[in-house]
């Protein structure tokens, strides 16, 4: 049985070490493959791999049709918009992510980010803060709850709104459901997006939803650069001078935005909210001990396909 981790960006060595651990306690061979620049060299490195372990690396239906021997592809990390569900489903393979294992990482940066915003970007202003501002989280799910657990120590008002999570499992952590993601826009003066990317939330962070906050509001997103309509969001910029964007997913449209707004807008050079040593160890050998339980157990238990 062989385990291929393929990493563009690759694992710190601990992080590899204990995936090796994992792996080759239960008898697997371990394979990597780091910092590849041709696709043709993860279509070569899959060939004869029965599982795989990436991060945001690009499994499509071509990845997957090269992969004869592929039973399962874990993504490490939350996020698996990088992989071909439908095609991974048609050749029976199965996709998991490894939920809540860079939750801290992310939350952390994102309270980091705000703080930033804040303070006027440290050019020597006047800024705000953090405590006594109402805080939106928009999606409730492992990022979210963190976010709320550290913003709490800020003095924060904590909102949320998450249409698949029950209003007393949010206010069971102290923070105060919201009946729509309208109601969220309206009350906060910060909202920080936690959803994902698909058919119902791409391009949904809009001008007309961004036009509900309260002056002088901040949007931070470490979700995903899909969710957010990036030529409304310029426009609405342009006619609240009032209002900015932090994010830790570099837009299409980021010299524009540098161009435009210098002083209220920022987004990190790639993305880094799982960057932490941490957060990359736990994600890695998360990812290691579900393919040794699925293998060996039939575990699927983070199954993100059908």
């Amino acid at each position: 049985m062989k385990v291929l981790i393929a990493t563009d960006k690759p694992f710190a060595k601990i992080a590899v070490d204990g995936i090796r651990k994992e792996v080759e306690a239960a008898g697997f061979e371990l394979a990597l493959l780091e910092k590849y620049t041709e696709k043709q060299q993860l279509l070569d490195a899959v060939a004869d791999a029965d599982a795989i372990i990436i991060r945001s690396d690009i499994v499509d239906a071509e990845v997957i049709a090269a992969a004869k021997q592929l039973k399962i592809v874990v993504r490490a990390g939350a996020g698996y918009d990088n992989v071909d569900l439908l095609a991974a489903t048609e050749a029976g393979v199965t996709v998991m992510n490894t939920p809540g294992q860079n939750a801290n990482a992310v939350a952390e940066l994102v309270m980091g980010l705000l703080v930033y915003a804040i303070r006027d970007f440290y050019k020597g202003n006047s800024g705000t803060e953090l405590k006594g501002k109402k805080l939106g989280i928009h999606a409730y799910g492992n990022v979210g709850r963190n976010v709320a657990r550290i913003a709490k120590g800020f003095g924060m008002e904590i909102y949320a709104y998450d249409a698949f999570c029950r209003d007393e499992d949010i206010k069971a952590d102290s923070v105060e459901p919201t009946c729509s993601a309208k109601t969220l826009y309206q009350t906060c003066d910060i909202v920080s997006l936690h959803i994902p990317a698909n058919a119902e939330t791409k391009q949904s962070i809009n001008a007309e939803l961004l036009g509900l906050m309260p002056k002088g509001a901040v949007l931070v997103n470490s979700a995903r650069k899909e969710v957010i309509n990036e030529v409304e969001l310029v426009q609405f910029m342009e006619s609240h001078p009032d209002f900015k964007y932090v994010t830790d997913i570099m837009p299409g449209n980021h010299e524009e935005m540098m161009a435009k707004f210098p002083n209220r807008y920022f987004s990190t050079p790639k993305k880094m909210g799982a960057q932490t040593s941490e957060a990359n160890i736990n994600a890695g050998i998360a990812a290691a001990k579900q393919i040794v339980n699925f293998i060996n157990k039939g575990i699927d238990c983070y199954r993100v396909n059908k």
